[in-house]
């Protein structure tokens, strides 16, 4: 009898925990819907998602958020491009080609990488991957979107290498029998069979990468320049959804229209990373099935 008490309590405690998480998850919703409603009951929807300035002191104010998305856009466009081959390279070479001993140091260092803090890499971009870049293209200032791609490319790294390597390795070992037993070479294997069926895996590791990225503050703030212009190229300064936020958020008047603007920034940027994560689950439930 006390056993089945203990089972119950446990399996309740878990169904309580998963409930409380979706609760959670909507009352932020709500909280956000609702702060930014009250800027829309005075400034227009449209202007809101169309407007390309963000002038929120100037008079009038225009909060048009199209700069500090397009800046969201091209970072994390950048960082992907940077961190997916390199990621799935790495997560075939440690799912199948590294050796045991080898593969365990390597699995080990992934995760030291994952726990370096981002102010740290912040800092790094600022005293040297700035001025490099800066030197190397004869830019006007390194702080631009590509020192924000590269530091946000390996802030993703460990997020693609550990899932894809996941899903790589759960691929039944009869596939690699088959195709061994029907003369395919290793690379042959692993490219034409192993990668197509890991491939839900692999690109629910790409969008939680994503999702990595474009929720990231700390490094965009410190390493891309902060100017709230339409950019052109990953070689100017740049801002994000998630630097204006963090930035501005303290130096505003509690219950102004620039206070509620920053609210609907958060509104966007939550329905952006909703999607994205709701996407990786989609892409995982496939995996395991």
């Amino acid at each position: 009898m006390s056993r089945k008490i203990r089972e119950f309590g446990v399996e309740g405690c878990i169904k309580l925990s998963g409930l409380l998480v979706i609760i959670f998850v909507i009352l932020i919703f709500l909280l956000l819907l609702k702060e930014s409603l009250s800027l829309f009951g005075v400034y227009p929807f449209k202007d809101f998602l169309t407007g390309t300035k963000w002038l929120p002191v100037s008079d009038p104010p225009k909060f048009g958020i199209v700069p500090l998305l397009l800046g969201s856009i091209y970072v994390t466009v950048g960082a992907i491009v940077i961190c997916v081959p390199l990621g799935v390279a790495s997560a075939m070479f440690i799912a199948e080609v590294a050796p045991a001993g080898f593969k365990h140091i390597l699995k080990s260092l992934i995760e030291i990488l994952a726990s370096i803090p981002s102010v740290v890499l912040g800092f790094i971009g600022i005293v040297w991957l700035g001025p490099f870049l800066k030197t190397t293209f004869h830019l006007s200032t390194g702080m631009c979107g590509l020192t924000g791609s590269l530091l946000l490319a390996y802030m993703a790294l460990p997020t693609i290498i550990s899932i894809s390597e996941d899903a790589i390795v759960s691929v039944p070992k009869s596939y690699k029998e088959a195709a061994f037993g029907l003369g395919a070479t290793r690379w042959q294997t692993l490219w034409r069979i192993i990668l197509p069926a890991a491939s839900s895996g692999i690109i629910a590791s790409i969008m939680l990468g994503i999702g990595r990225v474009i929720g990231e503050t700390m490094v965009v703030l410190m390493v891309t320049g902060n100017s709230p212009i339409i950019p052109h190229t990953l070689l100017q300064p740049l801002r994000t959804l998630t630097a204006t936020i963090a930035g501005e958020m303290g130096e505003t008047v509690s219950g102004s229209d620039h206070y509620y603007a920053l609210f609907a920034t958060g509104l966007i940027l939550f329905i952006i990373t909703f999607l994205i994560n709701l996407i990786a689950d989609i892409y995982l439930q496939r995996t395991k099935k």
